[in-house]
Protein backbone atom coordinates (compact mmCIF):
# COMPACT_ATOMS: atom_id res chain seq x y z
CA UNK A 1 0.00 0.00 0.00
CA UNK A 2 1.60 3.05 -0.92
CA UNK A 3 1.59 6.11 1.66
CA UNK A 4 1.05 9.51 1.00
CA UNK A 5 3.89 11.62 2.77
CA UNK A 6 3.02 14.23 5.32
CA UNK A 7 2.84 17.33 4.26
CA UNK A 8 5.81 19.80 5.72
CA UNK A 9 5.56 23.68 6.20
CA UNK A 10 8.49 25.02 8.05
CA UNK A 11 8.24 28.16 10.38
CA UNK A 12 11.45 30.14 10.91
CA UNK A 13 14.49 29.64 8.06
CA UNK A 14 17.30 29.96 9.99
CA UNK A 15 20.49 27.74 10.61
CA UNK A 16 19.05 25.34 12.76
CA UNK A 17 16.03 24.99 10.01
CA UNK A 18 18.74 24.28 7.04
CA UNK A 19 21.42 22.81 9.36
CA UNK A 20 19.55 20.66 10.71
CA UNK A 21 15.33 20.05 10.47
CA UNK A 22 15.87 19.99 6.12
CA UNK A 23 18.32 16.81 6.68
CA UNK A 24 16.38 15.03 8.54
CA UNK A 25 12.94 15.77 6.30
CA UNK A 26 15.42 14.78 3.34
CA UNK A 27 16.55 11.34 4.81
CA UNK A 28 12.85 10.27 5.06
CA UNK A 29 11.35 11.07 1.36
CA UNK A 30 8.36 8.92 1.46
CA UNK A 31 7.05 9.66 4.80
CA UNK A 32 7.86 13.30 4.97
CA UNK A 33 7.24 16.24 1.96
CA UNK A 34 8.57 19.64 3.19
CA UNK A 35 6.44 21.98 0.68
CA UNK A 36 7.16 25.56 2.15
CA UNK A 37 8.79 27.91 4.55
CA UNK A 38 7.92 30.85 6.14
CA UNK A 39 10.36 33.33 7.73
CA UNK A 40 9.41 37.47 8.64
CA UNK A 41 12.11 38.35 6.48
CA UNK A 42 11.00 37.72 3.20
CA UNK A 43 14.69 37.37 1.69
CA UNK A 44 15.33 34.62 4.27
CA UNK A 45 11.84 32.60 3.11
CA UNK A 46 13.11 33.23 -0.12
CA UNK A 47 16.35 31.80 -0.31
CA UNK A 48 15.28 28.91 1.65
CA UNK A 49 12.69 27.67 -0.79
CA UNK A 50 14.97 28.05 -3.37
CA UNK A 51 18.17 26.67 -1.73
CA UNK A 52 15.56 23.49 -1.20
CA UNK A 53 13.20 23.50 -4.45
CA UNK A 54 10.32 24.37 -2.36
CA UNK A 55 6.85 25.35 -4.03
CA UNK A 56 6.07 27.91 -1.46
CA UNK A 57 7.74 30.67 0.54
CA UNK A 58 5.94 33.73 2.20
CA UNK A 59 6.28 36.20 4.83
CA UNK A 60 2.37 35.15 6.48
CA UNK A 61 1.86 32.01 8.50
CA UNK A 62 -1.50 32.29 8.18
CA UNK A 63 -2.04 32.72 4.70
CA UNK A 64 0.35 29.85 4.26
CA UNK A 65 -1.63 27.71 6.86
CA UNK A 66 -4.80 27.83 4.39
CA UNK A 67 -2.74 27.66 0.95
CA UNK A 68 -0.12 25.03 1.97
CA UNK A 69 -2.71 23.14 4.21
CA UNK A 70 0.14 20.94 6.35
CA UNK A 71 0.49 17.97 8.10
CA UNK A 72 2.89 19.13 10.29
CA UNK A 73 4.68 22.54 11.21
CA UNK A 74 7.85 23.06 12.40
CA UNK A 75 8.49 26.25 14.68
CA UNK A 76 12.41 27.05 14.10
CA UNK A 77 11.70 30.77 15.10
CA UNK A 78 13.12 32.65 17.82
CA UNK A 79 11.20 31.59 21.37
CA UNK A 80 9.06 34.67 21.73
CA UNK A 81 7.22 33.80 18.66
CA UNK A 82 6.46 30.23 19.76
CA UNK A 83 2.93 30.40 21.59
CA UNK A 84 1.17 32.62 18.69
CA UNK A 85 2.73 30.19 15.70
CA UNK A 86 2.14 26.79 17.82
CA UNK A 87 -1.86 27.74 18.57
CA UNK A 88 -2.34 29.02 15.44
CA UNK A 89 -0.77 25.82 13.74
CA UNK A 90 -3.39 23.99 15.65
CA UNK A 91 -5.65 25.80 14.80
CA UNK A 92 -5.41 24.92 11.42
CA UNK A 93 -5.63 21.47 11.88
CA UNK A 94 -1.57 20.51 11.51
CA UNK A 95 0.82 18.60 14.02
CA UNK A 96 3.11 20.60 15.45
CA UNK A 97 6.90 20.64 16.13
CA UNK A 98 8.44 23.38 18.38
CA UNK A 99 11.87 23.86 18.88
CA UNK A 100 13.30 24.61 22.08
CA UNK A 101 13.14 26.32 24.10
CA UNK A 102 9.30 25.59 24.39
CA UNK A 103 7.77 28.85 25.29
CA UNK A 104 9.08 32.03 27.35
CA UNK A 105 6.78 31.15 30.39
CA UNK A 106 4.43 28.26 31.51
CA UNK A 107 1.68 30.55 30.93
CA UNK A 108 2.57 30.44 27.30
CA UNK A 109 3.22 26.53 27.12
CA UNK A 110 0.11 25.86 28.76
CA UNK A 111 -1.79 27.84 26.52
CA UNK A 112 -0.02 25.75 23.61
CA UNK A 113 -1.18 22.46 25.46
CA UNK A 114 -4.85 24.01 25.57
CA UNK A 115 -4.72 24.24 21.92
CA UNK A 116 -4.02 20.85 21.12
CA UNK A 117 -7.42 18.64 20.23
CA UNK A 118 -8.34 15.47 22.88
CA UNK A 119 -7.30 13.20 19.82
CA UNK A 120 -4.31 15.34 18.65
CA UNK A 121 -3.46 17.62 16.55
CA UNK A 122 -0.01 17.54 19.05
CA UNK A 123 2.51 19.98 19.65
CA UNK A 124 5.94 17.92 20.95
CA UNK A 125 8.93 19.83 21.86
CA UNK A 126 12.41 19.41 20.74
CA UNK A 127 14.02 17.56 23.04
CA UNK A 128 16.28 15.18 20.82
CA UNK A 129 18.80 13.79 23.49
CA UNK A 130 16.25 11.73 24.90
CA UNK A 131 15.70 9.90 21.41
CA UNK A 132 19.54 8.69 21.00
CA UNK A 133 19.75 5.09 21.83
CA UNK A 134 22.46 5.96 24.44
CA UNK A 135 19.48 7.23 26.84
CA UNK A 136 17.31 5.06 25.73
CA UNK A 137 19.71 2.11 27.05
CA UNK A 138 20.42 3.92 30.46
CA UNK A 139 16.44 4.84 30.84
CA UNK A 140 15.46 1.36 30.60
CA UNK A 141 18.14 0.00 32.84
CA UNK A 142 17.53 3.00 35.73
CA UNK A 143 13.53 2.28 35.78
CA UNK A 144 14.57 -1.79 35.44
CA UNK A 145 16.34 -1.18 38.83
CA UNK A 146 19.33 -3.07 37.41
CA UNK A 147 21.84 -0.57 38.62
CA UNK A 148 19.81 0.53 42.02
CA UNK A 149 18.21 3.13 43.81
CA UNK A 150 19.50 6.95 41.87
CA UNK A 151 21.61 8.36 44.92
CA UNK A 152 23.51 11.42 43.80
CA UNK A 153 23.70 13.09 39.77
CA UNK A 154 25.46 16.14 38.55
CA UNK A 155 23.55 18.13 35.26
CA UNK A 156 26.50 20.29 33.48
CA UNK A 157 26.45 22.56 30.38
CA UNK A 158 29.14 24.69 30.44
CA UNK A 159 29.13 26.20 26.80
CA UNK A 160 30.82 29.54 25.80
CA UNK A 161 28.42 32.27 24.13
CA UNK A 162 30.31 35.85 23.11
CA UNK A 163 29.46 39.02 22.67
CA UNK A 164 28.72 38.42 19.13
CA UNK A 165 26.46 35.47 20.08
CA UNK A 166 24.30 38.37 22.44
CA UNK A 167 24.25 41.07 19.45
CA UNK A 168 21.54 38.99 18.03
CA UNK A 169 18.66 41.36 19.16
CA UNK A 170 15.94 38.89 20.73
CA UNK A 171 19.02 36.85 22.69
CA UNK A 172 19.65 37.74 26.52
CA UNK A 173 16.47 39.20 27.01
CA UNK A 174 13.55 38.28 28.96
CA UNK A 175 10.83 39.40 27.59
CA UNK A 176 12.30 37.29 24.02
CA UNK A 177 14.02 34.49 25.05
CA UNK A 178 12.42 33.92 27.88
CA UNK A 179 15.62 33.42 30.28
CA UNK A 180 19.32 32.91 30.34
CA UNK A 181 21.57 29.56 29.44
CA UNK A 182 19.36 27.51 31.23
CA UNK A 183 16.40 27.97 28.87
CA UNK A 184 18.54 28.65 25.87
CA UNK A 185 21.64 26.18 26.42
CA UNK A 186 21.07 23.75 29.22
CA UNK A 187 17.51 23.09 28.63
CA UNK A 188 18.37 19.72 26.66
CA UNK A 189 20.85 18.15 29.18
CA UNK A 190 17.74 19.36 32.33
CA UNK A 191 15.52 17.13 29.79
CA UNK A 192 17.34 14.10 29.57
CA UNK A 193 18.44 14.41 33.27
CA UNK A 194 14.59 14.75 34.13
CA UNK A 195 13.56 11.62 31.48
CA UNK A 196 16.24 9.82 33.50
CA UNK A 197 14.94 10.65 37.02
CA UNK A 198 11.97 11.03 37.06
CA UNK A 199 9.65 13.75 38.95
CA UNK A 200 11.86 15.93 41.15
CA UNK A 201 10.69 17.88 44.41
CA UNK A 202 12.82 20.94 45.58
CA UNK A 203 14.86 23.00 44.20
CA UNK A 204 17.61 25.68 45.59
CA UNK A 205 19.39 28.09 43.03
CA UNK A 206 20.84 30.86 42.36
CA UNK A 207 22.15 32.94 39.07
CA UNK A 208 24.28 35.38 37.67
CA UNK A 209 25.29 37.99 35.08
CA UNK A 210 29.08 37.91 35.31
CA UNK A 211 30.48 38.95 32.25
CA UNK A 212 27.80 39.00 28.93
CA UNK A 213 25.94 41.99 28.63
CA UNK A 214 22.26 40.89 29.09
CA UNK A 215 19.26 41.57 30.43
CA UNK A 216 18.70 38.11 31.70
CA UNK A 217 21.93 36.04 33.56
CA UNK A 218 24.82 34.50 32.10
CA UNK A 219 25.00 31.53 34.28
CA UNK A 220 23.02 29.67 37.27
CA UNK A 221 23.54 26.98 39.64
CA UNK A 222 20.87 24.49 41.54
CA UNK A 223 20.45 21.65 43.87
CA UNK A 224 17.38 19.54 43.15
CA UNK A 225 15.84 17.03 45.41
CA UNK A 226 14.17 14.48 43.23
CA UNK A 227 11.16 12.80 44.40
CA UNK A 228 13.12 9.70 44.75
CA UNK A 229 14.99 11.05 47.37
CA UNK A 230 18.20 11.15 44.75
CA UNK A 231 20.13 14.97 44.91
CA UNK A 232 21.37 16.79 41.56
CA UNK A 233 23.57 19.52 40.87
CA UNK A 234 22.56 21.39 37.83
CA UNK A 235 25.19 23.82 36.42
CA UNK A 236 24.91 26.14 33.13
CA UNK A 237 26.86 28.75 31.84
CA UNK A 238 27.35 30.97 29.12
CA UNK A 239 31.20 31.47 29.83
CA UNK A 240 32.77 28.88 29.98
CA UNK A 241 36.01 28.26 27.27
CA UNK A 242 36.35 24.48 27.53
CA UNK A 243 32.35 23.59 26.20
CA UNK A 244 31.17 20.48 27.85
CA UNK A 245 27.51 18.63 28.46
CA UNK A 246 28.29 16.37 31.15
CA UNK A 247 25.49 13.88 32.73
CA UNK A 248 26.97 12.02 35.35
CA UNK A 249 24.48 9.56 37.79
CA UNK A 250 25.55 7.99 40.77
CA UNK A 251 23.17 4.92 42.06
CA UNK A 252 23.73 1.72 43.93
CA UNK A 253 25.58 -0.35 42.15
CA UNK A 254 26.90 1.88 38.71
CA UNK A 255 28.16 5.69 38.12
CA UNK A 256 26.77 6.21 34.29
CA UNK A 257 28.47 9.14 32.61
CA UNK A 258 27.61 10.64 29.46
CA UNK A 259 30.34 13.68 27.83
CA UNK A 260 29.39 15.11 24.90
CA UNK A 261 28.82 18.63 23.50
CA UNK A 262 25.73 19.24 21.27
CA UNK A 263 24.83 15.22 20.70
CA UNK A 264 26.25 11.98 21.43
CA UNK A 265 26.98 8.32 20.12
CA UNK A 266 26.62 5.14 22.05
CA UNK A 267 30.21 5.72 22.86
CA UNK A 268 30.16 9.04 24.91
CA UNK A 269 28.50 6.86 27.62
CA UNK A 270 30.20 4.72 30.36
CA UNK A 271 29.46 2.62 33.28
CA UNK A 272 31.58 2.22 36.28
CA UNK A 273 30.15 -1.16 38.22
CA UNK A 274 30.38 -0.29 42.34
CA UNK A 275 33.03 -2.95 44.07
CA UNK A 276 31.51 -5.96 44.33
CA UNK A 277 29.50 -6.29 41.51
CA UNK A 278 30.03 -9.25 38.76
CA UNK A 279 31.99 -8.36 35.98
CA UNK A 280 29.36 -10.94 34.34
CA UNK A 281 26.18 -8.46 35.30
CA UNK A 282 28.21 -5.32 34.41
CA UNK A 283 29.34 -6.61 30.57
CA UNK A 284 25.69 -6.10 29.44
CA UNK A 285 25.10 -2.69 30.62
CA UNK A 286 27.67 -0.74 28.54
CA UNK A 287 26.22 -0.80 24.95
CA UNK A 288 22.63 -1.40 23.29
CA UNK A 289 22.97 -3.58 19.79
CA UNK A 290 22.23 -0.27 17.61
CA UNK A 291 23.95 3.24 17.70
CA UNK A 292 21.56 5.77 17.23
CA UNK A 293 23.26 9.12 17.93
CA UNK A 294 21.09 11.40 19.51
CA UNK A 295 19.69 13.81 16.45
CA UNK A 296 16.68 15.60 15.42
CA UNK A 297 16.13 12.48 12.68
CA UNK A 298 16.10 10.10 15.77
CA UNK A 299 13.40 12.02 17.04
CA UNK A 300 11.15 12.86 14.10
CA UNK A 301 11.11 8.97 13.40
CA UNK A 302 9.84 8.71 16.36
CA UNK A 303 7.26 11.22 15.81
CA UNK A 304 6.35 9.51 12.65
CA UNK A 305 5.30 6.39 14.39
CA UNK A 306 2.92 8.46 16.63
CA UNK A 307 1.33 10.75 13.40
CA UNK A 308 0.97 7.02 11.76
CA UNK A 309 -0.77 5.43 15.02
CA UNK A 310 -2.42 9.18 15.80
CA UNK A 311 -0.96 8.82 19.32
CA UNK A 312 0.59 12.02 21.76
CA UNK A 313 3.86 11.58 21.48
CA UNK A 314 6.56 11.80 23.67
CA UNK A 315 7.92 15.46 24.82
CA UNK A 316 4.51 16.89 24.64
CA UNK A 317 2.03 18.18 27.05
CA UNK A 318 2.87 17.47 30.56
CA UNK A 319 5.98 15.31 29.84
CA UNK A 320 7.14 17.77 27.70
CA UNK A 321 6.74 20.43 29.95
CA UNK A 322 9.08 19.23 33.01
CA UNK A 323 11.71 20.85 32.13
CA UNK A 324 10.26 24.22 31.60
CA UNK A 325 8.61 23.98 34.86
CA UNK A 326 12.36 23.03 36.82
CA UNK A 327 13.91 26.06 34.75
CA UNK A 328 10.97 28.19 35.69
CA UNK A 329 11.01 26.89 40.05
CA UNK A 330 15.35 27.32 39.34
CA UNK A 331 14.73 31.33 38.25
CA UNK A 332 12.27 31.31 41.31
CA UNK A 333 14.50 30.11 43.98
CA UNK A 334 17.79 32.40 42.33
CA UNK A 335 15.73 35.31 42.10
CA UNK A 336 13.92 35.40 45.61
CA UNK A 337 16.42 33.26 47.77
CA UNK A 338 13.96 30.81 48.40
CA UNK A 339 13.35 26.61 47.92
CA UNK A 340 10.92 25.99 45.79
CA UNK A 341 8.48 23.03 45.38
CA UNK A 342 7.45 21.11 42.35
CA UNK A 343 3.86 21.83 41.54
CA UNK A 344 4.39 25.26 43.74
CA UNK A 345 3.99 27.92 40.54
CA UNK A 346 0.86 28.24 39.10
CA UNK A 347 -1.43 30.89 37.77
CA UNK A 348 -1.26 33.69 39.63
CA UNK A 349 2.15 33.20 40.67
CA UNK A 350 4.86 36.28 39.12
CA UNK A 351 7.00 33.65 37.78
CA UNK A 352 4.13 31.57 35.81
CA UNK A 353 4.39 34.58 33.60
CA UNK A 354 7.64 35.67 33.38
CA UNK A 355 10.52 34.01 34.68
CA UNK A 356 12.25 37.21 35.97
CA UNK A 357 9.20 37.17 38.36
CA UNK A 358 9.19 41.11 38.16
CA UNK A 359 11.46 40.92 40.66
CA UNK A 360 13.65 44.30 41.56
CA UNK A 361 16.95 44.05 39.82
CA UNK A 362 16.23 41.52 37.22
CA UNK A 363 12.81 42.31 36.35
CA UNK A 364 13.09 44.92 32.71
CA UNK A 365 12.07 48.73 34.21
CA UNK A 366 8.61 49.65 32.89
CA UNK A 367 8.07 46.33 31.48
CA UNK A 368 4.91 44.00 32.78
CA UNK A 369 7.15 40.79 31.43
Amino acid sequence: MTVTPYRVLLVGAGNIARAVHMPAFLELPSDFAVVGAVDADPAAARSFAADFALPHHSTDLAASLGEVRPDLVVIASPPVAHREQVVAALAAGAWVWCEKPPALSLAEYDAMTDAEGEHGPYAPIVFQHRFGSGAEHARALIASGELGAPLVAHCQTTWYRDDAYYAVPWRGKWATEGAGPAMGLGIHQIDLLLELLGDWAEIRAMAGRLARDVETDDVTTATVRFASGALATVVNSALSPRQLSHLRIDLRDATIELNHLYGYGNGDWTYTPAPGVAPGRADAWNSPAEDVPSSHSAQLRSLLADMRAGRRPRASAGDGRRSLELITAMYKAALTGHPVSAGEIVPGDPFYTALHGSVPGWAPQGSGR
